[in-house]
């Protein structure tokens, strides 16, 4: 148990009541962090970032909001909308000559829904926006908690032609024999094994 994430206290069900209405309110934000491509130091790709511009609190991080939309289920709700704001994003950049593939945050609760596929692909549509230049990443524990229906929800993506990718990966307790059977294109590797890796040589 940790306090930090009871949603019974007020001040959290009263953030997570302004929360529903940040939405409809148009208080969220996208911000995209490039990804640089070190040999050549061009730009191919980039992560969304969702923000919370809130009217009187400011800007409110991530991790004071998605871990209680996440308990909630609200999360659902969240990730919808930065689906179709990057997409669309992705629509503009694709229209003005700008190929940017942008990477996705995805949940545990969203990769265990059936209508994923479903919605990225009438998105993808919607906005005529190719689907390699989406990036799907999923944390190593969010598909080790059912993997079989995991590994479904990933192969209907794959087939779509989203790229797939593995978020902090060393954190849970997946092989990588296992992790070789997922339709994946990008593994990455948990901060904790790299952030010191110039300094400590148990990590290089």
């Amino acid at each position: 148990y940790d306090p930090n994430y009871d949603t019974s206290r007020q001040d959290h069900l009263s953030l997570l009541g302004e929360l529903r209405r940040a939405v409809d309110q148009d208080e969220l934000r996208l911000y995209y962090q490039p990804k640089v491509h070190l040999a050549s130091a061009t730009v191919g790709a980039c992560e969304a970032l969702i923000r919370w511009r809130h009217p009187s609190r400011g800007v409110v991080p991530p991790a004071d909001f998605i871990p209680f939309a996440e308990h909630t289920g609200y999360i659902k709700v969240l990730t919808r909308w930065v689906l179709e704001e990057s997409i669309r994003q992705c629509g503009i950049w694709r229209a003005q000559g700008l190929a940017l593939r942008v990477s996705v945050n995805i949940s545990t609760r969203d990769l265990m829904t059936h209508e994923l596929p479903d919605i990225v692909s009438q998105l993808l549509e919607k906005y005529g926006s190719p689907a390699d230049m989406l990036c799907l990443e999923i944390t190593e524990s969010g598909f080790m908690e059912d993997p079989a229906h995991a590994l479904r929800i990933l192969e209907q993506l794959h087939a779509i032609g989203v790229h797939l990718s593995i978020d902090d990966y060393g954190t849970g307790y997946s092989s990588l024999s296992y992790i070789a059977r997922l339709p994946v294109d990008e593994l990455k590797i948990d901060r904790s094994f790299v952030m010191r890796m110039t300094k400590d040589d148990t990590t290089s």
